[in-house]
């Protein structure tokens, strides 16, 4: 029984004019509401590249469309009883939310009742006029909520006694036990006033599931959403769109109550822990289920071969499509390798160096060929001037002279090294033309 609230005191005495009064004060039964029940732990472990399914159902998830309005939640009492050896069971009145009580039996009628606003004060007490001995037994308080899949019963134990100092009222350890005194009204109580038992809601908007995952060495609070789904119809999805296309949730999941999460593709990435949560606000459903999922790399099958036996060939796979052979080749770099590169290097810039010396040899050549032709030209223009007679008979006095001219240019100082070196020309003055019109040159005297 969860969220049940029973009124279930020792009974206190009072004068009545129909007997015995019972003054029933609420007390709940269960204090305790987590807001989330962790109802399962597993672990799954999956081979890198498969699927792998995340099972999540609760058939209380379940939503579909109410056609019977407010039938949906009945409240019932039966009695138990064992008179002269006689096991019975008998249903004694049951109640709708929208109707009408409703009593079995002849003989009960305007004896036993219920309070009419049971479902909006969440009393459902029974109340039991003129006790007799044969009203003695188990008496079951039921309530059922048919579209939250809950079912809750109280038990009471009620004696009859003659005397009145006899009545009372105790726990035994399993139910309330009332002992009531003869042709007085008893009153056997079952109150729960949850709101699933007293008020409607809008179902359809109060549902949601969602799955998170923490990968590992996160904490819960700081877990990644993956997924929201609502029994509207509305579906969220969270982070990358790889991740939203690798993790799914069936479309029909309220309908099936099938919340599983498909995991297509598995890495080594999608390792961590998943957490399925259930929330049914309107029928106060809050459960989580956790899932510890590990990633193994495929193993890969090892063919054994007889070799023993020549003849004996391995099965050829038929699955395997026959394609083009191709063979890698993988040569793996050593000290071999790589002083052969630089051999290559080496020789490269070696076989550059003697094509650098070869053109400056070359062009040296060229050049000691042209500055000999240049000195043989110029020898070749040279005059010779053994060649001409010069007469100096008359110009001997002249030979011991100093002559120091101050030359300005270097080529009147060369003439005069010239004609020091060599005796001066003797010329005849006296040689001459008679032609007036013509006479002689004495300028190349001086």
């Amino acid at each position: 029984m969860t969220n049940l609230l029973l009124s279930c005191i020792l009974p206190q005495f009072m004068p009545h004019q129909s007997g015995l009064f019972l003054s029933l004060p609420t007390v709940p039964a269960d204090m305790l509401n987590p807001e989330s029940v962790v109802v399962s732990v597993s672990n799954v472990s999956a081979v890198a590249g498969s699927q792998t399914v995340l099972t999540c159902k609760s058939y209380r998830m379940i939503w579909t469309q109410d056609r019977l309005n407010d039938r949906q939640r009945v409240v019932h009492w039966d009695l138990y009883s064992n008179q002269d050896g006689d096991y019975k069971a008998e249903r004694l009145c049951d109640m709708y939310s929208a109707g009408e009580q409703r009593v079995y039996s002849s003989y009960n009628q305007g004896r036993i009742a219920m309070p009419q606003n049971a479902f909006a004060d969440g009393n459902f007490s029974l109340v039991i006029k003129d006790v007799t001995e044969s009203d003695q037994g188990t008496y079951s308080c039921n309530l059922h909520h048919h579209y939250c899949h809950l079912y809750e019963t109280v038990k009471i134990q009620l004696e009859v006694t003659e005397n009145a100092r006899e009545a009372k009222r105790y726990w035994d350890g399993e139910k309330a036990v009332i002992v009531a005194l003869q042709d007085s009204t008893v009153v056997l109580p079952c109150v729960n006033r949850n709101q699933i038992w007293t008020e409607r809601h809008s179902e359809e908007e109060q549902q949601v599931v969602h799955w998170d995952r923490q990968p590992p060495g996160v904490p819960h609070d700081r877990a990644d959403r993956l997924i929201d789904l609502y029994a509207s119809g509305e579906r969220r999805s969270y982070g990358p769109l790889f991740i939203r296309q690798k993790m799914n949730i069936t479309e029909t999941a309220f309908a099936l109550g099938d919340f599983s999460l498909r995991i297509s593709a598995l890495e080594n990435a999608d390792e961590g822990t998943y957490s399925c949560h259930l929330h049914h606000h309107y029928c106060g459903l809050h459960e989580r289920r956790i899932f510890r999922v590990s990633v193994m790399e495929p193993v890969r099958e090892k063919k054994v071969v007889n070799l023993t036996n020549p003849n004996s060939v391995p099965p050829v796979d038929p699955n395997l499509g026959r394609g083009h052979n191709v063979i890698n080749v993988i040569i793996p770099e050593s000290r071999v390798h790589f002083f052969q590169q630089l051999g290559y290097i080496l020789a490269t810039l070696l076989l550059f160096l003697i094509l650098l010396i070869i053109v400056v040899l070359v062009t040296r050549k060229h050049r000691r060929r042209g500055y000999e032709y240049n000195v043989k030209k110029y020898e070749e223009k040279d005059v010779n001037l053994k060649e001409f007679s010069v007469d100096t008979t008359d110009l001997t006095q002249y030979k011991s002279e100093d002559i120091r001219l101050d030359f300005k240019n270097n080529i009147l100082k060369e003439r005069a090294e010239q004609a020091k070196s060599f005796p001066a020309k003797i010329i005849d003055l006296d040689k001459g033309t008679d032609d007036p019109l013509h006479p002689p040159n004495y300028c190349g005297l001086i």
